[in-house]
């Protein structure tokens, strides 16, 4: 069993399973993102969660540099780790504490996220990523 888990095969397979998972939780993440990126910066009054005391300004300037900036690392495989980071805060702070009062159906788009950001923490961006260029 030792063996076929450390075969080149199986690692190919993973590291493609880890790019399908980048680039699809990272484009459906930009979605969001992007809406946020613009609403940021219509000039109009922003009206946004207060995440902490920071103010809607900075708390929409936080989940835009998670949803927008943060997914297309994810996407690229470039500093994968450290960019799943912001994304697991936004979606935790989204699940548990913006739709705390909401059914789970609401809540479940930001847990399922949650949980992909978490597992790519946890792996990191494999074989067919930005991260895996520049280590060698």
């Amino acid at each position: 069993m030792k063996k076929l888990l450390s075969s080149s095969i199986n690692e190919n397979y993973v590291s493609l399973g880890l790019l399908v998972l980048r680039l699809f939780s990272g484009a459906f993440m930009l979605t969001h993102g992007f809406g946020k990126f613009q609403r940021l910066f219509s000039g109009g009054e922003i009206r946004f969660m207060d995440f902490m005391g920071l103010g809607p300004t900075i708390s929409l300037s936080l989940a835009v540099f998670a949803e927008f900036l943060c997914a297309i690392l994810i996407m690229l495989g470039a500093a994968t780790r450290l960019a799943a980071i912001p994304l697991i805060v936004t979606m935790t702070t989204a699940g548990f504490v913006a739709h705390a009062a909401d059914p789970f159906g609401t809540k479940e788009k930001p847990l399922l996220f949650l949980v992909i950001f978490v597992s790519l923490l946890i792996m990191g961006g494999g074989k067919y990523s930005v991260d895996k260029l520049i280590g060698k």
